[in-house]
């Protein structure tokens, strides 16, 4: 009788805690994916950071795009800052055990700062509009201070929007396994570890996706379709493919953005049958890809950015 008090109390304690993982079954050649792990790491931080350090130092771009660019920027900083060692100790260290607290943390940073990715998104396709609707007013009608209003409302929905999830996850008894799908912590996949009661959560998770994610593609799609509309009106070809060409990048963006998203959540729903790698290497490009790309995207398409970056460090061989 004592014996399985004590193997009870001992459930309910572990399910305190929760084990995060890398490849599974696999887990010996985790280490095979650390080191690109790390690489990909390094340039996400190297190439975010340095988008923000051009952009503060170079006068001619503290325009409402680049600012929107920042936002962009941060939003990926954070995410990158909020999975990356934790994946890292992972596949590194085999450090897969982390505290309900810890993952509860993790997870409301994952979706703060994603949330907010999809708002400024949006706000980058309006952007754009104004710029090629009206240039001749593009700073006039994007001041500084509607920026930073814009930002502080992008950031105040995302964190309202996830500002529950911690009391709903707190609030579920886990008595099922206690490990995880991934290297990170994301609300579905704990939420599935629930012995009951996961169906307000289920309920929660989908009207907000409806109201928020869903509004904001809608959004994206009018204002792209009266972008098409208004460059369709341009006399000059050549001026047409120069307003679409300011677009490419943004576009890009919302691609590598929502393009894992929906992938992620279509192997969630729908790859019971497909291999434990897919999903494992779904969840890691969905959190890891995307903060990687889009400096790389904008540093690309973006002459600007391109010429400041190529100065820089011109500069500093010559210096050398």
């Amino acid at each position: 009788m004592m014996s399985s008090i004590t193997r009870f109390n001992e459930t309910l304690v572990s399910h305190q805690t929760f084990v995060l993982i890398g490849i599974p079954g696999m887990q010996e050649k985790n280490s095979w994916v650390a080191f690109p792990l790390f690489v990909l790491y390094a340039l996400t931080l190297l190439g975010n950071f340095t988008i923000l350090y051009v952009i503060k130092i170079d006068q001619s771009l503290h325009e409402p795009m680049y600012f929107f660019l920042s936002m962009l920027a941060c939003s990926d900083l954070g995410l990158s800052i909020s999975t990356m060692p934790t994946m890292l100790g992972v596949y590194w260290f085999d450090s897969g055990e982390i505290t309900l607290d810890a993952c509860i943390s993790q997870m409301f940073f994952i979706h703060l700062f994603q949330w907010a990715e999809s708002g400024i998104l949006v706000a980058m396709a309006y952007d754009r509009f104004v710029a090629i609707r009206d240039p001749l007013r593009y700073t006039s009608l994007l001041p500084n201070s509607a920026i930073a209003k814009l930002g502080i409302a992008i950031l105040s929905r995302a964190f309202c929007v996830c500002f529950p999830l911690p009391f709903l996850i707190k609030r579920l008894p886990f008595c099922r396994s206690n490990v995880l799908s991934h290297s990170y912590c994301l609300h579905p996949d704990t939420m599935n570890l629930a012995c009951f009661g996961a169906k307000v959560n289920i309920l929660y998770g989908l009207v907000i996706v409806m109201s928020t994610l869903g509004l904001d593609v809608v959004i994206i799609l009018i204002s792209y379709i009266l972008i098409l509309k208004t460059v369709l009106s341009i006399a000059s070809h050549q001026e047409r493919l120069k307003a679409l060409n300011t677009c490419v990048s943004h576009i890009c963006a919302i691609l590598i953005f929502y393009v894992p998203m929906i992938g992620v959540s279509v192997v969630h729903r729908f790859g019971d049958h497909l291999s434990p790698i897919v999903h494992m290497l779904m969840a890691n490009i969905y959190i890891a890809v995307p903060p990687l790309l889009n400096p790389v995207v904008y540093s690309v398409k973006t002459q600007q950015i391109r010429q400041r970056i190529y100065k820089m460090f011109s500069l500093k061989k010559t210096r050398g």
